[in-house]
């Protein structure tokens, strides 16, 4: 374990109106404990745990790759703004990390492809193949076995998005495996029933105001899939 928690701030938001300081979630909640290596954000699409992934590697030092951003219509001034009203409690001292998210993975995998065409040897620390030439699933699943095992805090973003369900598999045993020693630790934000079976990990459900915990056969997610599987459509 290297992160045993965070404090949100509401007293201190800078608005109320604004997402995602508007989200009651986010209003009603104080603290988040992490206890287990694995830790799981679960619920509907808009609930904030995305956002609360976000601001947490940016409270923690953590780079988010992404791409310049464009023009908006009616841009947020207070997007991305929720890392600066939490505070996150360290073990001992802050440890490197990564934020994985399918979307700043194209963008990572872009300019790691530029860095090896100078530099071969960038590859040999993601697998010793360019991502670019594998498939998006195969280049994913080599990012994380080569990035996984090194000591440190983990967050990512819906990894099932471009993972098959037997990739899904593979990843919970690189989570595992990296999991052992107390070397690795992982935030995750899914939708993936296969990844929230992750052994021993605390499941926090986004739907639940306030945040609180829930065992992994009573989350939605567990029991469409099971409803569906035992009566499929005929």
């Amino acid at each position: 374990m290297h992160l045993t928690g965070v404090t949100l701030h509401p007293a201190k938001y800078p608005t109320r109106s604004f997402y995602p300081f508007s989200l009651p979630l986010f209003q009603q909640t104080e603290r988040i404990a992490f206890t287990t290596p694995v830790t799981l954000f679960v619920g509907e699409n808009g609930s904030g745990k995305s956002t609360l992934l976000r601001a947490i590697a940016r409270a923690c030092g953590i780079h988010i790759w992404q791409e310049a951003e464009r023009r908006r219509f009616a841009p947020n001034p207070y997007e991305e703004a929720l890392g600066d009203y939490l505070s996150v409690e360290w073990v001992d001292g802050n440890v490197p990390g990564s934020f994985f998210g399918s979307d700043s993975f194209r963008h990572f995998r872009q300019v790691l492809d530029e860095w090896a065409a100078a530099d071969p040897g960038q590859l040999d620390y993601f697998g010793g193949r360019s991502l670019m030439t594998q498939s998006h699933g195969e280049s994913l699943m080599s990012f994380f076995r080569s990035r996984y095992r090194i000591k440190g805090l983990y967050l990512l973003d819906e990894p099932e998005t471009a993972l098959s369900p037997k990739s899904q598999l593979g990843l919970l045993e690189v989570m595992q495996e990296a999991g052992r020693g107390g070397q690795a630790q992982f935030l995750i934000a899914t939708h993936s029933p296969l990844l929230m079976a992750a052994p021993q990990a605390a499941i926090y459900n986004f739907d639940r105001i306030p945040l609180g915990q829930i065992a992994y056969g009573e989350t939605e997610h567990y029991r469409i899939y099971r409803d569906f599987l035992q009566h499929p459509p005929k």
